[in-house]
């Protein structure tokens, strides 16, 4: 599956409407009872950058950038503006945001990951687009530095030890990152006339899995 290493413009996707959806089966049992069932194992982010468009030029833009990926064939980046770090939105980016992995005396490589928890419980989302620039390791309460201590492959997320941490040793990371998607439509019906009356493009947008 192609997929190109750019990020769809933010100015555009600023204001986008979008986030996580869930596939959730419900059967609903005579007695009154129900039983649900997901085939999924994590979230499959969806959204609409039609709604962010604010002047002709920005509808240039994504015709430029729709036409550059072929419609849905070649997937692409996309910032979430909710939700971008491996942190809070309202502070800066540490290498002890998230704890990623333990050390086990031999493993080297680590994929990046980020945790949603509420009350008792917790889901792990595996982040396979870091931001280059970003990206902050930490072992055992000390920051690393990269091209001494780790390489990182932005493509997949993966962070590779020059030598393998201790048993037990914790491993931590902080990271921007973007969201693997591709257009979810294969045609942009946009009229002049109807954008400058208020009415905008409907510009689907869905999460790939990688």
């Amino acid at each position: 599956m192609s997929f190109h290493e750019v990020r769809f413009p933010t100015a555009l996707s600023f204001g986008s409407v979008g986030g996580p959806e869930r596939r959730t089966e419900i059967v609903a049992l005579t007695n009154g009872f129900e039983e649900r069932n997901t085939p999924w194992a994590q979230a499959r982010r969806r959204y609409d950058a039609g709604v962010s468009l604010r002047s002709l030029d920005d509808i240039g833009d994504l015709i430029a950038f729709f036409e550059a990926r072929q419609g849905q064939l070649h997937g692409f980046r996309w910032k979430d503006w909710a939700d971008y770090k491996s942190c809070p939105a309202s502070v800066g980016v540490d290498y002890d945001d998230q704890v990623i992995a333990l050390g086990d005396g031999s493993r080297v490589d680590f994929q990046l990951i980020k945790a949603y928890a509420s009350g008792l419980a917790s889901e792990t989302r595996v982040i396979t687009k870091p931001v280059a620039g970003t990206v902050r390791i930490g072992l055992q309460g000390d920051e690393l530095q990269e091209g001494v201590h780790f390489a990182l492959d932005t493509a997949t997320g993966i962070v590779t030890f020059t030598s393998p941490p201790a048993v037990g040793e914790q491993v931590t990371a902080g990271f921007e990152f973007d969201v693997p998607v591709r257009f979810d439509t294969d045609r942009i019906q946009v009229s002049v006339a109807s954008f400058k009356a208020g009415d905008v493009p409907q510009v689907p947008v869905v999460e790939v899995r990688l």
